[in-house]
């Protein structure tokens, strides 16, 4: 069997498809996807994907390192999401090939299903409490909240009171039995999250997400020293090599590589891994489309750290297509009392609906996430 071609389809809201067919027939789709650089990694795939024309589909180790390793220059989010789409299309072959799903052939499953988390409130959160009460009430035993606005290195605390105050209504209309994330996004720098972190202590949050930039890891140490609430990071990081420092430093509780940036099922499966090593917990990222949470259920599966799974129904950013739409069968993905089972079917366990993939790609997407500045002008962290 060969590779013999593919195809990419930029469909909305903000997601990029990619079809890989082999010469017996056999196809696998993948997600290569940077959130606003789609077009960047549609033009890398392009690139990567010359190396594998015509070669076996099957040999997914060799060709990751060809992918990789081949190149001087490595790593970052535009090389690693498009190696991560060919990663998930190759799966898909490779399970499809062999009548199986992806979690047999890379050790068996340790888990028949797992929970997830619901995103609520946008990317200025304002009336999370009833957002929360309501997907409680939908069957999700979990969410997940922006917890600020933009932040300047020194900022008024009267931006971590409107915080604390969410957080305090949620838990009002709530109760203590859903589980709450709270994601920093990257947009509060070390003076701030220090206090944000030691502010939202009492809440006894599930944890709190990114609360510096990843470039800023180093800060974790003293956050860590203000709160006990576990410390998640990991969305912006791309390799075994950028998660190998962050684990040996010994101050992150759970790591959320995206299987969409992070090299795919091949690289993420060795993350975890590493993490398992450690002790830390895994949560992998994903408010991207459906393949994207196939290739990370697959991998959740054999994953023993994995806990929870976040996904995108819902989310703020699908306002034209849901998560849902390019799939011939939804019902793969049924939610039921906060978890969702692991799919069964032979390689991603998905049916994509490759007539309204084609359809939407007509019009396609050219999403961009804002720009945000400060009162004075300056550029904030988005």
């Amino acid at each position: 069997m060969k590779i013999k071609s593919y195809e990419m389809f930029q469909v909305p809201p903000r997601w990029l498809f990619l079809k890989i067919e082999t010469d017996e027939g056999i196809t696998g789709w993948g997600e290569p996807i940077v959130e606003g650089r789609a077009s960047t990694v549609k033009a890398c795939v392009h690139e990567l994907m010359e190396y594998l024309i015509g070669k076996d589909p099957l040999r997914i180790e060799d060709h990751w390192n060809l992918l990789y390793r081949s190149g001087f220059y490595r790593g970052g989010p535009i090389l690693m999401s498009a190696i991560a789409g060919i990663d998930q299309a190759l799966w898909d072959i490779k399970g499809k090939f062999f009548n199986a799903p992806v979690y047999q052939l890379i050790g068996g499953a340790c888990r028949d299903s797992i929970q997830i988390y619901s995103w609520v409130g946008g990317d200025r959160p304002s009336e999370v409490a009833q957002e929360a009460k309501k997907v409680m009430e939908q069957g999700f035993t979990a969410i997940k909240m922006n917890g600020t606005e933009e932040l300047q290195y020194i900022d008024s605390f009267s931006k971590i009171d409107q915080t604390v105050a969410r957080l305090a209504a949620i838990r009002e209309k709530c109760g203590n039995e859903l589980a709450i994330g709270v994601d920093f996004h990257g947009r509060v720098h070390k003076p701030m999250a220090k206090a944000l972190a030691k502010e939202l202590e009492p809440f006894r949050l599930m944890f709190i997400e990114e609360p510096v930039l990843p470039e800023n890891n180093e800060a974790l140490r003293e956050i860590a020293k203000h709160t006990s609430t576990p410390i998640a990071t990991g969305e912006r990081m791309y390799s075994r090599w950028d998660f190998k420092g962050l684990l040996a430093d010994g101050y992150v509780d759970i790591i959320q590589p995206d299987l969409s940036h992070a090299g795919g099922i091949t690289e993420c499966k060795k993350i975890a891994a590493m993490a398992e090593a450690y002790d830390v917990a895994l949560a992998p990222h994903c408010p991207l489309g459906p393949i994207a949470l196939a290739a990370c259920l697959q991998l959740d599966a054999t994953a023993h750290n994995a806990f929870i799974q976040e996904q995108s129904l819902g989310i703020h950013y699908n306002e034209t297509n849901d998560l849902l739409d390019y799939l011939t069968d939804p019902s793969v993905f049924a939610y039921k009392d906060g978890f969702v089972q692991i799919p069964q079917g032979p390689g991603l366990g998905i049916e994509i609906n490759e007539e309204y993939v084609r359809k939407m790609a007509e019009s396609g997407h050219n999403w961009r996430n804002p720009v945000w500045r400060h009162k004075d002008g300056s550029i904030a962290e988005w």
